[in-house]
């Protein structure tokens, strides 16, 4: 700002220009709706005014921003309309130039280059300021990726809806004698159970969400119907293990397939249907030393209005990377730079490719992604 203004390029500090060059908004962005310029500008306001109130900054060139102006002016201590009717100074080999005011006043513009090194260095020292304090609001302020992400999520009245795979075991339990627990009975039994690997991306995501004040509630995959998901956005966790998960990414360009015999299974891209790269085989998996894929996809669904989250690999290992995946800082900034800036109010889908040793998953790498 303060370097437009010394470039005689004041004119170019405009609202919806600010927005576009330094919180890097969409050129068609609306700024009715996006006030990011006007809070920083009203927070730099207040931020000035503590900075000057400190008498050790007493006697600085002062800078200060015009309530409804994004263009910096400056005054001298005590002056606070202007400069003051006494000369400013130029060092000039040595020797001292007075200039009058009437000549500062009729030519605005060159006003700052008129004064003395010294007081220009303040100066600079003073715009340093005003550039920290916006840069430190913009940090504060700025939206980060995850949470344009998550922001359909949070933004929701109601509460998220887990649904996770589930398995019904037949087993033995064990239950003891409340007035002698010492004392016990096998009984046959019936119980629901989960994958812990799929308990993993549940905890992360769902903590994530919890951060941003959003509740939510899970449900098992075999319990779970159209009404539950009509009310609130869904995140689906698992793939061949969720048959809710395989409805909803069925029609999407990144899908899940397998073979007749249930022994290999593979994302399929509908744009080329005979690759295979991302295959994952049975035996292979077996040996817990193998490559995983996952998708994850964030989108409106047709079937209830809402969006939802997929988090589900074709194995464990790439359902607990897409799980991280989703509640990482960094590896959603490196994914928003493939992707259109205004990807928020887009559909999106990625392929994940993690690396499993000794059945832990490694990082979660993007392969491919779609935007529609």
């Amino acid at each position: 700002m303060v370097g437009r203004v010394l470039d005689g390029q004041a004119n170019e500090l405009k609202e919806r220009i600010l927005g576009i060059e330094v919180f890097e908004r969409p050129a068609t962005y609306d700024t009715n709706t996006d006030p990011i310029v006007r809070v920083t500008a009203a927070e730099i306001r207040k931020r000035l005014d503590q900075y000057y109130q400190d008498p050790e900054h007493s006697q600085e060139i002062r800078v200060f921003l015009r309530p409804g102006s994004y263009v910096p002016q400056f005054s001298w201590p005590g002056h606070p309309e202007g400069f003051p009717e006494t000369s400013a100074v130029v060092a000039n080999n040595g020797s001292d130039l007075a200039k009058s005011r009437s000549e500062l006043v009729s030519a605005p513009e060159v006003r700052l280059t008129r004064i003395s090194v010294s007081s220009k260095t303040v100066a600079v020292v003073a715009a340093l300021v005003v550039f920290a304090a916006s840069i430190m609001l913009w940090r504060e302020t700025r939206t980060s990726s995850l949470q344009q992400f998550w922001e359909p999520f949070v933004k929701s009245s109601e509460p998220t809806l887990f649904c996770i795979a589930d398995q019904v075991q037949y087993a033995n339990i064990r239950l003891r004698d409340a007035a002698d627990p010492q004392r016990e009975t096998t009984l046959p039994d019936s119980m629901i159970t989960v994958i812990i690997d799929d308990v993993s991306p549940l905890v992360d995501i769902a903590g994530t969400l919890r951060t941003y004040g959003k509740n939510y509630r899970v449900l098992g995959e075999s319990t779970t119907n159209l009404t539950d998901l009509r009310p609130s956005p869904s995140v689906f966790i698992g793939a061949f293990d969720n048959r809710w998960t395989l409805r909803l990414t069925g029609p999407l360009r990144f899908h899940f397939v397998n073979d007749p015999s249930m022994t290999k299974f593979w994302i399929e891209d509908r744009d080329n249907p005979g690759k295979r790269e991302w295959l994952l085989d049975r035996l292979q998996q077996q040996t817990e030393d193998y490559k995983d894929y996952a998708i994850v996809a964030r989108f409106l669904a047709p079937d209830t209005d809402q969006f939802v989250v997929v988090a589900a690999g074709i194995g464990r290992g790439g359902t607990v990377a897409a799980g991280e995946f989703l509640v990482n800082d960094r590896r959603m900034d490196e994914l928003v730079k493939q992707i259109p800036r205004d990807w928020q109010k887009r559909n999106l889908e990625v392929v994940l490719e993690t690396q499993v040793i000794q059945g832990r998953s490694g990082p979660p790498r993007v392969r491919a992604v779609h935007v529609w």
